[in-house]
């Protein structure tokens, strides 16, 4: 696993994959969309896949010596790792939105602002990733635009709600650094733990479903 999991950093993976991570500091444009930062890591993370097809990765992967469930577990340990390198900065950048950087053109949002709130839908969209891309890509091991389009589409309404809600009465205080900790605190909590279940579940999904795949076809 941990040979498999080296050959998708190091090889499989696509260098937009990493390059993408930077628009994870879209965190610091004043009155922007900044939850689409999220989507771009995951627009990154499908250039991998894209590639991977396209020089028949999971083929040659299939023919080395190892379990085909590895196989999908591999990728999804990459998929988790950029995206969890992803969310740290986005938390950096949301730390200092909301301690040094809160006044000036920060102090006040028409649109989502950078705090607890904000971290919480990043990982929901990724966790959107993992089920409707991921689950979709490997229920034949090939197709890639279709799972992507879905996963776009859902995102979009996704970072719509999220901004939303901070318009709706008396929840404006959800677009504030510090406002209503303690549902900052419990959504962040949910998201993590929607985030992990969503992974694993996928995970075990895709391996049941890459078991019955015959790749010669």
């Amino acid at each position: 696993m941990k040979l498999l999991l080296k050959k998708e950093l190091c090889f499989t993976a696509a260098p937009l994959s990493y390059f993408f991570l930077a628009f994870s500091v879209m965190g610091f444009i004043p009155n922007y969309p900044i939850l689409v930062g999220a989507f771009f890591t995951c627009l990154g993370i499908f250039k991998t896949f894209q590639a991977a097809r396209e020089g028949n990765d999971v083929l040659y992967t299939v023919l080395l010596p190892v379990k085909k469930r590895d196989v999908v577990r591999a990728r999804y340990l990459f998929v988790a790792l950029v995206q969890m390198a992803a969310f740290v900065l986005c938390a950096v950048v949301a730390a200092l939105r909301m301690t040094v950087m809160s006044g000036g053109i920060y102090a006040v949002n028409t649109l989502m602002n950078a705090n607890l709130f904000y971290l919480g839908w990043v990982l929901l969209i990724f966790a959107d990733f993992q089920v409707v891309f991921c689950g979709g890509f490997w229920k034949d091991a090939y197709r890639v635009g279709v799972p992507f389009l879905l996963f776009g589409i859902t995102a979009f309404v996704m970072i719509g709600l999220a901004e939303t809600m901070h318009h709706l009465p008396g929840l404006a205080a959800l677009n504030t650094p510090w406002g209503m900790p303690g549902v900052q605190i419990g959504f962040l909590a949910g998201s993590a733990a929607v985030y992990g279940l969503s992974t694993v579940l996928s995970c075990r999904r895709a391996e049941a479903h890459f078991e019955t795949i015959d790749l010669n076809l």
